[in-house]
């Protein structure tokens, strides 16, 4: 038999079943979940929603990334 060539099982591009529904199922929970956030966080005390909201900001605002400049480098200032 050939390495690489399919004999049996699903097809190429047929989703996963089980696949699918575990996803359905999480999502779900996540919905749920996520309508209970407020009053989850109206729960935690300060030093625990700030550790949340820390761990959080990687979400929703973009990394900033240090710009070097180098000795004799001249200084663009065309924004």
């Amino acid at each position: 038999m050939a390495k690489g060539i399919k004999t049996g099982g699903r097809q190429s591009g047929t989703p996963n079943k089980i696949t699918s529904e575990l996803r359905e199922k999480l999502k779900s929970i996540i919905d749920m979940e996520l309508d209970k956030l407020p009053d989850y966080i109206n729960g935690l005390d300060n030093i625990q929603k700030l550790d949340l909201l820390v761990k959080l900001i990687p979400y929703v605002l973009p990394k900033v990334t240090p710009i070097e400049s180098t000795a004799n480098e001249p200084m663009r200032w065309d924004f």
